[in-house]
Formats: C-alpha cells, structure tokens, sequence
C-alpha cells in the first residue's frame, strides 16, 4: 500500500474536489465500513473483472487499459488472499481500498475502472454476490441435514414413542414419524432458500447512482459473466432497496426456529427424567463441580443462536423502514447483520447435523413411556366407534370414564378386566384389547403423512427421491 502522506492524498481524492481536508476523526470512524466490508472483497473484485471487461468489449475503454486493469485486480485478489494486503479506515470502504491499490500498481489506468458505473450499484451487487453465494451453501447444509434425519428416521421407523400435545403425552407415534416432521420443516426451509436464489437472480451493476448512465454499456454482458440470470429492470429500486437481504435474513430467522425446537427436544430427551436419547460426548460438556453431569451445550447454543437471527432480521427491517428512495447512507448498516445471521445459522446446521447423526436413540425408555398418560385412549374411543356403532361424542365420553377408573386402580387400560369395560358400556368386547397397545395404535395409523411404520417409509422415500 502506499505511505501515509499518500493515503491521505488518495483518500482526500476520493472525496473530490468540493472537499478541502478529509473528515475529522469522529467521521472516519462513523463511515468508515471497511472493517465489515472486507468480507465482500472478492466478489467486488469479481464485479470489477466483469464491468472491465463489458467496458472494452463496447469500446468504452481500450483493450490495453482492459488487461491493466484485470491483471492488477488478480494482482490484488491474490494479496488479500495471501494476508499482504493492508485495509484502511481512511479509505472508508472496500471499494475505495481495492481502487487506491490498483492505482499504485497500474498508475491512470486504475481511473478508467469508475466508467459508468458508481459505489451505489457497485455495492449492491458484491452485496447480492456474496447473498447468493451464501444462500447456495445453506442450501447444501440443509441438505446434508435433512439426508442425517432421514438416515436415522429410516431405523427408526416402527420405534415407538410418545406423541406430545402441550408437552403432555397424546397419542403413540414413531420417532421416525417424529423427526420427519423437522424433514418437513427443512425442507420447507430450504425451498424458501431456492425461491430466494431465483428472486434475487439478477445483475444490478449499470444502474450506477440511480439514473443509469449514458455510456453504451451492455448490462446483459455483465449479468451473463457474474451468473445471473438477467439484469434488475429498474435503476433507482436497484439501488435503493435490500429485499434481498431482508428475505436472507428473514429465511434464516425461520429456519434458526426450526433449529430451535429441535435443540430445545433434545435437551428435553437427553434429560435423565425423559432419558430418550444419549449425546455423544463431541456435542457435550461436563461440569466443573458436577462430575456425572452431561450437559447438551451444543443444543442449547443453537437453541440461543435463533436469538441473534431474529435479532439481525428485525435491526436491518427498522433500518429500511423509513428510507426515501434512492440511496442512503443508512444502507451501510445491513452488512454486519447479514453477515453475522449467516455465521450463526450455518454454525447452527453444521452442530444439528453433527448432533442428529452421532445421538444414541433408547428405544427402551420411548417404549417405556409411550404408553403412560393412557395415550391409547383416542384408539378406544375410536374402537367404539367402528365396532360398537357409538357416535364419537358418546365414545369419548365412555372412553373419559374407562380412563377415569384405570387411574382409580392404578394400571393401564389394557389391565383393566374385561367385566370392568363391559360395566362401563356393553358393547365392549374382548377385541378392545388389540387396539389398547401401543403397538396397535401406531400400527393403525394409516392415514396418508400417518404414524404408521409402513406411510413413515414411504415418506422416506418421498424425500430421498428429493433430496
């Protein structure tokens, strides 16, 4: 980089003429975006690359000056790579960084990199580069995440469990049928993250500050070379608007919930009172006064991380709220929230899906306790109905009653003697007990996106179809 008297020159430069002096300190510090922006300096590079090379195919800057330009950038990438390149607070941004140091290497060629082109359209498309990129790698983790379910759900197809209504035990399900409905929830998850792909698939470099220029650029050129599919439409909404961020932050808010609850169900079944499941020790800590404690910090962590997604969603929605159009300086804010939502969540993916595929399931204890609370009541009931001919109304209220007595005796349903049923309502027969297990109940829930081991498979199926 060039020395200090220098940088000042250039930075002072950048301002333009109207400025005497560079900001004072305080204004350095506040505009100053470099500490956050530099994430963004290889699809800034990448975006130069592109606009150079638009620029001499149109005649807009000559070949010679093209080829300057491209090998001083490469030039660049590869010091910023490497850890030589030296950021400055005084040259405000990454943009302004990357053009004072092609500058020094290539002397007034670097100039000619600015045709048509400002920082307003130029920030929003390293802005949308590194987005989509990012978007492209959360889809591929919540892939891997959901492949982790559905190995497990796969052998866990007809291990019964408590089914849960307000925490309190409901009906008999499958783990299996359990965690594909987090395969459901990602999968929702990770269409939204394509969805997005697709809406923000479009190049806003050449819509410059607002206006567009008179320079006869091709923008489909530039789009075509970056990836996208085509370029934004309107120049002042290109600059002026961060939907796309928004909708980043808001997918990964969501997706950071779903996270949540399944973070929050395994500490809940890793406790010694539930005891359905058995951390590996890489997702856990001990304690240290506490030698037998095992503590499940790696879904806790996840489970707080949502916090801070949803805490970046609702900063970056108040900054936008109220900003006229086109383009203000307000804007600079919504890096470092983008930025930190999308450490967290893919921190938070990596760890569920680590903790998914190393977790020790205990059949024995979800069996155990798939069957308190009388959560074969609903199969009486509906055994009433089918069998007996009873309206479900009149079926519930016989079923409350046989519930009512097993409490009074202490013993489940299929313990109660057959006298004590028939006493309750005549109609009841022996058959009763077949569906009074939890095994029956599961059995018999053949719905379609049913409990059943035999619709659990064929949801399975479905997704790694689609996976």
């Amino acid at each position: 980089m060039a020395d200090g008297s220098s940088e000042t020159k250039s930075s002072n430069q950048m301002w333009g003429g109207r400025f005497a002096s560079g900001p004072d300190a305080i204004m350095e510090e506040i505009n100053a975006s470099i500490g956050f922006d530099k994430k963004l300096y290889a699809q800034d590079i990448r975006g130069s690359i592109a606009h150079a090379t638009m620029l001499a195919h149109q005649g807009i800057i000559s070949a010679e000056d093209k080829d300057k330009i491209v090998h001083g950038l490469d030039t660049i990438l590869s010091e910023i790579d490497s850890g030589a390149f030296e950021f400055s607070r005084r040259l405000e941004d990454i943009h302004m960084n990357i053009e004072a140091r092609l500058a020094a290497l290539i002397g007034p060629a670097a100039g000619r990199l600015h045709t048509a082109r400002s920082r307003n359209d130029q920030v929003a498309l390293d802005f949308r580069l590194w987005v989509k990129e990012e978007l492209q790698k959360t889809e591929k983790a919540l892939t891997g995440l959901i492949a982790a379910f559905l190995d497990r759900d796969e052998e866990h197809a007809e291990t019964v469990m408590p089914g849960f209504t307000h925490l309190q035990t409901a009906q008999p399900v499958t783990f299996g049928h359990h965690c594909m409905a987090y395969v459901e929830m990602f999968g929702r998850d990770r269409a939204r993250v394509r969805h997005a792909i697709e809406h923000m698939d479009e190049s806003p470099i050449g819509a410059a500050a607002l206006a567009g220029t008179g320079f006869p650029i091709d923008r489909h050129m530039t789009a075509k070379a970056l990836g996208f599919r085509e370029p934004t439409r309107n120049s002042i909404d290109t600059v002026s608007d961060r939907d796309f961020a928004l909708e980043f932050l808001s997918i990964a808010a969501i997706a950071a919930t779903h996270l949540s609850r399944l973070a929050e169900e395994i500490v809940i079944w890793s406790t010694p009172q539930f005891g359905f499941i058995r951390l590996s020790d890489a997702f856990s800590t001990g304690s240290s006064i506490m030698p037998q404690k095992k503590n499940p910090d790696a879904a806790e962590l996840v489970r707080a991380k949502t916090g801070r997604v949803n805490g970046s969603l609702v900063a970056l929605l108040t900054v936008m709220k109220g900003l006229p159009l086109a383009y203000s300086k307000d804007m600079q804010e919504d890096k470092e929230q983008v930025f930190d939502a999308a450490e967290s969540l893919e921190l938070a993916i990596a760890a569920m899906t680590g903790m998914i595929r190393d977790v020790t399931i205990r059949a024995d204890r979800m069996k155990a306790a798939a069957g308190s609370g009388y959560s074969t009541a609903t199969d009486l009931a509906d055994w009433l109905v089918r069998e007996a001919g009873l309206p479900f109304r009149d079926a519930h209220h016989v079923t409350g009653r046989v519930v009512a007595l097993a409490e009074q005796k202490g013993c489940d349903l299929a313990d109660l003697p057959l006298a004590e049923l028939q006493a309750i309502n005549s109609a009841i027969t022996d058959k009763v007990y077949g569906v009074l297990t939890v095994e029956a109940s599961v059995a018999s829930r053949t719905s379609f996106g049913g409990t059943a081991p035999s619709e659990v498979r064929k949801q399975i199926a479905w997704w790694r179809a689609r996976n």
